[in-house]
């Protein structure tokens, strides 16, 4: 920034800005130096995954399969995971009531740059988020609004298990 304001006060010694434009442009510096967010320590950098919990596996997989070209990197009774460039799509069969009728989106996942689980857990209960799990490679957790949101690092592939 301070290279920035450099910059404008050596245009406007030039000529090339008013003291009215230099004083806008400082304003509007200022402004935006104010409402840029403040940084976390988890910074999402990838959409890594997203699950979808459905009546038929096996008709869901097929379809993603040979419909968008997405290969079946692993899988188990319960769950196929397709692959989708870097990332995947995970297929999960339904287990209760309402999930053998409708298909629903069960939960997204966002890869973290430099992931240190414990810090992301100390973070969440820090906003009275719960995380499922003690695990250092992944876990999940409740939004605000009652979403299932996963976290692990840009690198995570995911198990059929």
């Amino acid at each position: 920034m301070i290279q920035t304001i450099e910059m404008m006060l050596a245009d406007f010694e030039r000529g090339k800005l008013s003291r009215r434009q230099l004083a806008l442009s400082l304003a509007a510096l200022a402004t935006g130096a104010q409402a840029a967010p403040k940084a976390t320590g988890l910074r999402a950098v990838s959409i890594n995954h997203i699950s979808v919990r459905v009546p038929d596996i096996q008709r869901t997989s097929k379809f993603y399969q040979e419909f968008f070209g997405m290969p079946l990197k692993e899988k188990s009774a319960a769950i196929h995971i397709l692959g989708v460039g870097d990332s995947f799509f995970g297929v999960e069969q339904g287990v209760e009531p309402a999930d053998r009728k409708t298909a629903r989106l069960d939960h997204f996942d966002f890869g973290i740059a430099n992931f240190n689980a414990g810090e992301a857990r100390a973070k969440l209960k820090a906003r009275n988020l719960k995380p499922d799990s003690d695990s250092e490679e992944s876990f999940k957790f409740r939004d605000p609004d009652g979403f299932l949101v996963q976290l692990n690092a840009t690198n995570y592939v995911g198990h059929a298990s």
